[in-house]
């Protein structure tokens, strides 16, 4: 398994199938509105911005398991991120990320990486490979601009374009 054999709902109500990622490295992060690591959208969307050309999809996953932090609706989570981030990377609808009824996905990250290597809190990061396997993970507190993310995902980028 990969995680190109998992679906989500867009933020929209539209398939977002992951296998549409193949060939492609994806940042996918659990993302919040009403978190101090909420910033980190500007972020995100200037790592859309500057490597999207290049094979990079950022994939926001609003979840409302940290804090009650996403309590809002689809409409309500695209208005706020398109209003105050300028966010136009795209987002899936409201999922679990922990526990026994998260997404399949995030199931299938503890399965392969551990209970530990789950999301703690709000913004945390799993750069995927082309090839759907996780490359990297980056704690909430690595904002999405750092230079290990930075690293991380020009080295994937690099394989993607050498293979």
């Amino acid at each position: 398994m990969s995680a190109h054999d998992f679906d989500f709902t867009s933020i929209d109500g539209q398939p977002l199938p992951m296998r549409q990622f193949k060939g492609k490295a994806v940042l996918l992060v659990n993302t919040a509105s009403q978190c101090g690591f909420t910033p980190q959208y500007t972020d995100l969307e200037k790592l859309w911005t500057d490597y999207r050309g290049k094979g990079l999809v950022v994939l926001g996953v609003p979840s409302n398991d940290f804090g009650n932090q996403e309590p809002g609706s689809a409409e309500q989570i695209k208005e706020f991120c398109t209003v105050n981030f300028d966010v136009d990377f795209p987002l899936t609808a409201k999922q679990t990320v922990i526990g026994r009824n998260a997404h399949p996905l995030y199931r299938w990250i503890a399965s392969e990486l551990g209970e530990d290597a789950l999301p703690k809190w709000n913004f945390h990061k799993y750069l995927i490979a082309g090839d759907g396997s996780i490359a990297e993970v980056f704690p909430s507190r690595i904002k999405p601009t750092d230079s290990k993310v930075i690293s991380a995902v020009e080295a994937e980028l690099k394989k993607l374009k050498s293979a």
